[in-house]
């Protein structure tokens, strides 16, 4: 389990970056890099697309940093430009792949938890990429319905929402696979 979210920068931190200071970006940006590859990578289900849109989401956040409203906090901010990149990538792609668990592995492990793993997996891949971040956020960083909202741009009672039909769906796709 991922801690709740990493600690607010000081705002001198954010003026200095702000200025142009790189140094004072790195250290602001450095903490949420691994939360924000890990949902991208929830998000889009390719890690170099992952890559590339953390990538594109740091220059974004860079070249916008004057925009950062001091009520925001510097990881919702980070996130919420992580979330939307995603969506545009989403949005833009124009083929899809099929991806296969490698063969040969599943010898080695317990032939149920791989298949569980494998149906959670798939239903997981079922979801839109928004309830697939809602899911993330909530459960696997361990944020507040409230952050999450503001991460995908929504409210707390919305954030609640796909929470709730993304569980709901996955529970309802998983006995069905089971029985």
């Amino acid at each position: 389990m991922v801690s709740a979210a990493p600690l607010q920068p000081d705002a001198g931190l954010i003026g200095q970056a702000v200025s142009g200071d790189e140094a004072a970006f790195d250290a602001l940006v450095g903490p949420v890099l691994e939360p924000a590859f890990k949902l991208a990578n929830v998000m889009l289900r390719d890690r170099e697309e992952a890559r590339d849109a953390v990538q594109e989401a740091c220059f974004m956040a860079w070249k916008n940093l004057p925009r950062l409203r001091g009520e925001d906090r510097f990881s919702q901010w980070f996130l919420a430009i992580v979330a939307n990149r995603c969506r545009s990538v989403i949005r833009t792609r124009w083929w899809k792949t099929l991806r296969l668990p490698l063969s040969g592995v599943a010898s080695e492990l317990d032939h149920a938890a791989v298949e569980t793993d494998l149906d959670l997996r798939r239903e997981l891949g079922r979801l839109s990429a928004n309830e697939r971040a809602a899911l993330f956020l909530y459960f696997y960083m361990d944020l507040p319905l409230s952050e999450v909202g503001k991460v995908l741009r929504v409210s707390p009672q919305a954030a609640r929402s796909r929470v709730h039909r993304a569980v709901t769906k996955l529970r309802l796709s998983m006995q069905e696979v089971s029985s």
